[in-house]
């Protein structure tokens, strides 16, 4: 987990939404916290731990304002993991919290939110204040007390207006050397910089 980031959370880009009626944004969630998660359906660690571990923190925080959203970040193996093949996951696995499919462009293989965000793979989480700040960001899977005690610090915030960040630049990836799936994350390729 990386220290709290201080800054307002740049806007979720979807090319389809999942599970609501209409597609959400971070402005209009304004005032409630949400949870973030990053996930790919083909990525070992989002199947074992990461999905497991959304549907405990929806369970425990049921009753509160709470919200949470997941975001489809593929990366990799783009053919396989059609919009279509996402509906039939998302039955399956019994996941009903609203899903994201990250924005692809053209010409990156990484997709907007990804990049806005900073993720360097999935499964990855973001906890976002009432106040639209990054509280957290975290690559991998987390330890659910620790998880749970930041959800509940954020549910704690009184729910008054605050001062917003306003800074929109996304934080900085650390380059790896190699990129794939191991220790139950799958990490992006670090895009090359454009001059």
């Amino acid at each position: 987990m990386s220290a709290p980031d201080t800054r307002l959370a740049p806007e979720i880009a979807a090319s389809a939404w999942f599970n609501t009626r209409a597609p959400l944004t971070l402005a209009g969630l304004r005032g409630r916290p949400v949870f973030l998660h990053a996930f790919q359906l083909l990525c070992p660690g989002c199947v074992s731990d990461a999905l497991p571990q959304v549907k405990r923190i929806e369970r425990v925080f049921a009753d509160t304002d709470l919200q949470v959203i997941g975001i489809h970040t593929v990366f990799e193996h783009h053919a396989a993991m059609t919009p279509v093949t996402l509906q039939a996951f998302l039955h399956e696995y019994r996941v009903t919290s609203p899903v994201a499919v990250d924005l692809a462009e053209d010409g990156s293989d990484i997709p907007v939110t990804m990049r806005r965000f900073g993720l360097r793979g999935t499964p990855s989480s973001v906890l976002i204040g009432r106040n639209g700040a990054i509280l957290s960001h975290a690559f991998g899977i987390e330890d659910d007390m620790a998880i749970g005690a930041r959800i509940a610090m954020a549910l704690a915030a009184p729910q008054r207006a605050t001062q917003v960040p306003t800074a929109h630049a996304p934080a900085a990836q650390t380059p790896d050397e190699a990129a794939g799936c191991a220790d139950g994350r799958c990490e992006a390729p670090v895009p090359e910089t454009r001059a």
